[in-house]
């Protein structure tokens, strides 16, 4: 049982996040899932309850009980981090404005757990990609709508909810979008030719009208489209390809990058189209090795140089 106060403190909380943060609907949704889920274990834990006093008075041990409890319902290292990393931000707050101290949930060792890279598309595999996932629907609309959609994710280095999220005042495309990803965070991106045709192949075609506050694509009934229709459509293809699983929506931003990379992209230059806040994760997500690297340090770096 969780406290009505306790219950308002969560709801403020994720207000904070929405409001001052930035966070996404579907990650105030998970943090929410989360630290709810940690709350009643600690309710029952401690057959109490639970307020805002026993919450301020969590220990080392019961945090070790609450990782096990979720290990054992087969939540692995990867989802339980990400449930600690939402627990203790929310408690980062929470002893903020009730004054106790934090130190026992703060100090919890987050799961060991191997990240893993990206796997991006051979060049040749991703302009197959595109090309078979336009064979796959009947309707040639819908089969228009579907490479228009991978082309912006290879083309544009998009993030699936980033194309779905585009609207008829997008339309024509311009040379450069501006997009609003994670965290609210604004980019400018290059719209190559490739992409405004296949849009307007598939404006030609599409039967629902354009409206400036109406999604750009549309499911078959004329709603929003959502991310499934395309990630079934991809499946269908890859296997048709002979490509691994790994060959994703999201393989196809993996695959953007790499490209650019590969043809003499600046990584920095690539980290401020994908959006990234971290120049290390746009190194994780173009698959970047130590000859690559040792390549631009051989280009740009002044001592190099001056041996030379």
């Amino acid at each position: 049982m969780i406290a009505p106060a306790l219950t308002d403190a969560l709801a403020r909380w994720l207000d904070h996040e929405r409001a001052i943060n930035g966070a996404a609907a579907n990650t105030i949704k998970a943090y929410q899932a989360d630290v709810l889920g940690f709350m009643a274990f600690m309710g029952q834990h401690h057959a109490d309850q639970l307020g805002l006093g026993p919450i301020s008075r969590v220990t080392l041990p019961d945090m070790r009980s609450w990782m096990a409890q979720e290990r054992r319902r087969g939540v692995g290292p990867r989802s339980l981090a990400r449930s600690l990393s939402a627990v203790k931000s929310f408690y980062r707050w929470l002893s903020e404005r009730e004054g106790f101290e934090p130190t026992a949930v703060l100090s919890t060792r987050s799961p060991k757990f191997t990240r893993k890279l990206p796997r991006p598309l051979a060049e040749d595999a991703a302009t197959a990609m595109i090309d078979t996932v336009e064979m796959q629907a009947r309707d040639p609309w819908v089969a228009a709508r579907d490479a228009a959609v991978v082309t912006l994710l290879y083309g544009c280095g998009l993030r699936i909810s980033e194309a779905l999220g585009l609207t008829g005042a997008d339309v024509p495309l311009p040379s450069v979008l501006r997009i609003v990803g994670k965290g609210g965070k604004e980019r400018v991106v290059p719209v190559i030719d490739a992409a405004r045709e296949a849009v307007a192949v598939y404006l030609r075609l599409c039967p629902y009208p354009v409206e400036p506050a109406a999604p750009l694509f549309r499911a078959v009934r004329g709603g929003p489209l959502s991310p499934r229709p395309i990630q079934k459509v991809m499946e269908q293809a890859r296997m048709q390809l002979g490509l691994p699983a790994t060959a994703t929506p999201h393989a196809m931003r993996h695959s953007f990058a790499t490209h650019l990379l590969n043809a003499g992209g600046d990584l920095r230059a690539i980290q401020e189209l994908l959006g990234h806040a971290s120049l290390s994760t746009t190194q994780a997500y173009t698959a970047v090795d130590t000859t690559r690297l040792m390549e631009v340090y051989e280009m740009a770096h002044p001592r190099a140089q001056a041996a030379e």
